[in-house]
């Protein structure tokens, strides 16, 4: 394996046969006197709108769907107090 260097922009930390390789911060200094903010490209804002837009739209949906969930879960009756029920039962009915 030979010992060729690639500058990619980081600092090697040690020089030996297995060298870990440390990224460097910042990158390009501006020019004097201009701002380091509100070089953001235009398309983050609209990324970020849609973002909004799509939560709207879910929250919206999962308004409607949580409205149709009974108050309970709990099973209904079968009958009335002296244990007659309706025609509709699921289970055979005793004579």
């Amino acid at each position: 394996m030979s010992d060729v260097l690639v500058d990619l922009g980081a600092v090697p930390v040690a020089a030996s046969a297995h060298a870990a390789v440390v990224p460097t911060q910042g990158g390009a200094e501006p020019p004097p006197g201009e701002p380091e903010f509100g070089k953001a490209s235009p398309v983050a804002l609209v990324v970020i709108l849609l973002l909004g837009l799509a939560t709207f739209f879910l929250i919206r949906s999962m308004t409607k769907h949580l409205k149709k969930v009974p108050a309970s879960f709990d099973p209904e009756p079968q009958g009335d107090a002296d244990g007659s029920s309706s025609g509709d039962a699921a289970g055979p009915q005793q004579p």
